[in-house]
């Protein structure tokens, strides 16, 4: 489909911009890293701390790159599947409130006057203007997602009969959760965090902030993770030379993240006591239960992984591995894809550990934790975005790609690097090793009274994956900016790569109207924080404070329980 000029600005901000502050996201990265294995024993490096560094790590990294390419990949499939642009007004205020919201934000993390980490709940404080960043980039993923449902509705009155494409559901799927989860955050930054780190609120109820936050910060997982199932299901059978094995598996599996996917965040607050037993146990019955969606793509990917392999002359149980195109710079799509998902079969497997409540006493706040979710974030979902980030901006812009041999090697060395990194992290993590701690400053630095030999070689592999890591970005940053300062040599255009399904199944009704999914999905959401809000007032209450960002304890109640202990000793005098 042939692209209007404000929809190919649009689309191409989308893209440079958020890559651009990746760049910023990878190097605090690395210098984490660095941090953790000893090299550096100091609290900043260039100005910047450890603590803002680790916030911009996230923030940029786990936010911002995250809701842009979902936005800008939903751009791109309603203009290939619907064949139209969205309404102009949705599109161009969407990006411009977003691109907004992520400058506040970034300056703000720069000047270290928002170092709360990307988990911005009480009770570490932001500047008032980093919340408002953060809603209006939040705000304006909507406003593109209102201009979908438009398109689509223009578009089913043209085509009654026709079945809503897989990505075109996809992407409704994962929106509609996002909107949903992201509510509690957006009230939670603007009515409570906003006032409160402007100083017009003294009291912070801090278990509140926490419950509303992971309300949101689970869901933002799969938020990461469903644009990459869409080009799992959608656009890697295709590269790959097969087909999709089954539309209605894909279909299901996306509903059931839809219903499954909200109400599961409670699991981040096992260790807190403002949540009753029955509540863990709940949510982590449907903790577990959100990986049978995982399970279900595993099954129907690999089935057409295999059906592809065959097709290109694989014979035996399992010679078709390696008839797929590893290495083939024709189809370096396929290497971004299948490097993704190797990391996430060991991402997924670690994820159910967190869903035990026995199991995840004993990781809470440990490196496992890091290293888990670096297997998603930094495994399917960031391999994802790079491959098709370079892949939308030469057909968008029209410009071919550079250095093409070098994006097709990016993916393998990110995959041994994510592997490394993440590997050291759960095996510090399973010794008892934090997660955001400065360890050089202490348990890594041989000369400091807390040293801890057991953890040297943890962190040196976290090293060391890290730097492999920053030196596959690297590669990739000179390739994707050679090419976006390249000149146009091509008809700019929207279109992805299509997989077409290898039976025609019969349609399942239930798996083409959203509507009972939306239901079920809201009164789970219901089901559990109902409950837990309840937990929250009953064992919890506002308190007056003042924290310092190096430090979780409340100034104002320590200076009173000292005052009382003094009055005390005054009486026994």
């Amino acid at each position: 489909m042939n692209i209007s000029k404000s929809f190919q600005r649009t689309i191409l901000t989308g893209l440079f911009m958020p890559m651009s502050l990746f760049i910023l996201g990878v190097y605090n990265g690395v210098m984490q890293t660095l941090y953790r294995a000893g090299v550096l024993q100091q609290e900043a490096v260039a100005g910047i701390n450890y603590y803002q560094g680790l916030t911009m790590h996230g923030v940029i990294n786990a936010i911002v790159l995250t809701t842009f390419f979902a936005v800008v990949f939903g751009h791109v499939i309603m203009g290939h599947y619907l064949k139209k642009e969205p309404p102009k007004w949705s599109y161009k205020t969407s990006m411009i409130l977003m691109v907004v919201g992520t400058l506040i934000d970034v300056v703000l993390m720069i000047m270290g006057k928002a170092q709360a980490l990307y988990t911005f709940y009480a009770p570490l404080k932001n500047s008032p203007l980093f919340y408002v960043g953060t809603s209006l980039l939040i705000i304006g993923s909507w406003i593109a997602f209102f201009g979908w449902i438009a398109t689509y509705k223009e578009w089913r009155k043209e085509n009654p009969d026709t079945k809503m494409p897989i990505a075109v559901l996809a992407t409704f799927v994962n929106f509609t959760m996002w909107v949903i989860a992201s509510i509690p955050v957006a009230y939670e930054s603007l009515i409570i965090l906003l006032p409160w780190s402007a100083g017009w609120t003294e009291d912070i109820n801090v278990p509140l902030t926490r419950m509303l936050f992971w309300m949101f910060g689970h869901p933002l997982v799969y938020f990461w993770l469903l644009p990459a199932y869409t080009a799992f299901y959608t656009i890697l059978p295709k590269v790959s030379g097969g087909k999709l094995y089954s539309g209605n598996a894909a279909r299901m599996a996306f509903l059931l993240f839809l219903i499954l996917s909200t109400p599961v965040g409670v699991h981040h607050q096992f260790s807190e006591p403002v949540m009753e037993q029955g509540t863990k146990m709940w949510v982590s019955i449907l903790t577990f239960a959100v990986s049978i969606p995982s399970f279900m793509t595993a099954f129907t990917v690999g089935a057409s992984l295999e059906v592809a392999g065959r097709k290109r002359g694989a014979k035996g149980l399992l010679n078709w591995m390696t008839h797929l195109p590893w290495f083939d710079s024709k189809n370096y799509l396929f290497g971004y894809f299948i490097c993704g998902l190797l990391l996430f079969i060991f991402g997924g497997l670690s994820g159910i550990v967190n869903a035990s409540y026995a199991l995840n006493q004993m990781v809470h706040n440990t490196g496992w934790v890091p290293g888990h979710f670096h297997m998603t974030v930094a495994g399917p979902t960031l391999l994802v975005i790079l491959g098709m980030s370079i892949y939308m901006y030469r057909k968008v812009s029209g410009k071919k790609i550079k250095m093409l041999s070098i994006v097709t090697i990016v993916p393998y060395l990110w995959l041994i690097g994510t592997a490394l990194l993440s590997h050291g992290l759960m095996a510090g993590g399973l010794m008892g090793e934090p997660r955001r701690t400065n360890l050089g400053m202490s348990y890594t630095n041989p000369s400091h009274e807390l040293f801890n030999q057991y953890w040297v070689n943890s962190t040196t592999t976290t090293m060391i994956g890290g730097i492999m890591m920053g030196l596959a970005a690297l590669l990739y940053f000179i390739a994707f900016f050679s090419t976006a300062f390249g000149k146009s040599t091509e008809q700019a255009s929207v279109e992805l790569p299509e997989a077409e399904e290898l039976h025609e199944e019969k349609p399942i009704p239930l798996l083409h109207n959203m509507k009972p999914w939306i239901f079920v999905s809201i009164l789970l959401t219901l089901i559990t924080y109902v409950p837990s809000l309840k937990n929250v007032f009953k064992y919890s209450e506002p308190v007056k404070n003042k924290f310092e960002a190096v430090s979780p304890v409340n100034k104002i109640e320590s200076s009173n329980n000292t005052n009382q202990i003094i009055s005390k000793d005054e009486k026994i005098e």
